[in-house]
């Protein structure tokens, strides 16, 4: 869990498997390192999209210097990069700084919502 907000997970490549693959709730991943001025500027939009949709979405991030592998594995040329993955399969891809209203709007578009009773 990240210190700051811990309902933000600190994804590292071994429990990827099972936070990400294994586990059927959607999951919004941020790409980012701590030298990087934007991904520091995403971090208060990704707290509280993380308040917003907790108990919806699982919100994560992944520092790309101890990380390398894991945004090897995604592609990642620059950061922040946000990906929303869902049953094991990435549905969204964003770049740069999401204000956290537009990011929370964009995800519940993306995810398959049951319907309200």
């Amino acid at each position: 869990m990240n210190a700051a907000n811990p309902s933000v997970i600190e994804l590292k490549t071994d429990a990827f498997k099972a936070e990400v693959i294994d586990n059927g709730t959607p999951i919004l991943i941020d790409f980012w390192a701590p030298w990087c001025g934007p991904c520091r500027m995403m971090k208060p939009h990704l707290d509280e999209t993380a308040k917003q949709l907790a108990g919806v979405v699982r919100v994560s991030q992944v520092n790309v210097d101890e990380e390398p592998k894991l945004a090897d594995a995604f592609g990642i040329q620059s950061i922040p990069t946000l990906v929303l993955m869902q049953d094991g399969k990435v549905i969204d891809a964003m770049q740069g700084v999401v204000p956290s209203g537009a990011l929370v709007a964009r995800i519940r578009e993306r995810i398959a919502q049951p319907a309200a009773n």
